[in-house]
């Protein structure tokens, strides 16, 4: 019995596996480009935090997830902020006591990340280092003293307390640390303030280390009425923390330096 034999095998029957594959490579890294676009653009951002303007909440080193989602979106929501429409759409008002991101009023290609205490019609004024809103002083409670350190490795005592925010929305009272220097300065007495309609009044927790909306002058570094277009995202999460006190190449610093306790924490 005779073996048929088999045609033999030209190159045009093999499978072109070098373009093939190249193809695939490509297909997946566009896949992947406009996943993390989709994500970065329309869901979650990380930020890293550059300064103690919001100790103790948030520290020198923290990195966050940013919800894009909880107030809508504006041009500062898409990358390079193309101007493709003005105002929000699917807005949301930001609730009293949230802790933003959004874009500086100098300078649109900065972020900032504050805390809101004020909407549009509340009073807020500052005397002596307390916080007055809507003509009531707002409560801190359980005083404490409180080491920090800022971005420039300074430590700063000063006293910590539990400030009691009142919600809006008929929402709940917000608590959150503080942290209180001195109460001197201009910070600590301000002119009574009315936010005006579309705009919020933004706070540092670091009450004496913040160029915030206490500030309203033509500087460089007064924040004033923050319109709501500028808002990017509510802070939720840190994710990953470092104090990177010793430089980048001394790596056998670097496990002492994460912050463990702090990953995952959730940020109110």
């Amino acid at each position: 019995m005779s073996t048929p034999e088999h045609p033999p095998t030209t190159g045009a029957d093999k499978p072109e596996k070098g373009g093939n594959t190249v193809l695939d490579s490509l297909r997946t890294i566009i896949t992947v480009v406009l996943v993390v676009t989709v994500v970065r653009t329309f869901l979650f951002e990380s930020f890293v935090i550059p300064s103690g303007s919001m100790i103790p909440t948030l520290q020198v080193g923290d990195y966050i997830w940013v919800s894009k989602f909880s107030y809508g979106y504006s041009k500062y929501s898409f990358p390079f902020s193309p101007n493709l429409f003005e105002g929000r759409i699917w807005g949301a008002e930001p609730h009293r006591g949230d802790v933003a991101v959004f874009r500086y009023t100098k300078d649109t290609s900065v972020d900032y990340i504050k805390r809101i205490v004020g909407l549009p019609g509340d009073h807020i004024q500052v005397t002596n280092g307390h916080l007055i809103l809507n003509g009531q002083e707002v409560p801190c409670l359980n005083p404490h003293t409180y080491i920090a350190q800022d971005e420039t490795q300074v430590d700063m005592e000063g006293e910590a307390c539990t400030e009691q925010l009142p919600g809006s929305a008929n929402g709940t009272v917000v608590k959150h640390d503080i942290l209180k220097l001195t109460d001197e300065g201009m910070q600590n007495n301000t002119p009574e303030y009315v936010v005006p309609p579309g705009y919020f009044f933004a706070m540092g927790d670091n009450r004496d280390d913040s160029a915030d909306s206490r500030f309203m002058g033509d500087g460089p570094k007064d924040l004033g009425f923050v319109p709501m277009e500028n808002l990017v995202g509510r802070a939720q999460r840190i994710f990953f923390s470092v104090q990177s006190a010793h430089p980048w190449w001394q790596v056998w610093y670097w496990p002492a330096e994460i912050r463990w306790a702090r990953i995952l924490r959730g940020v109110s």
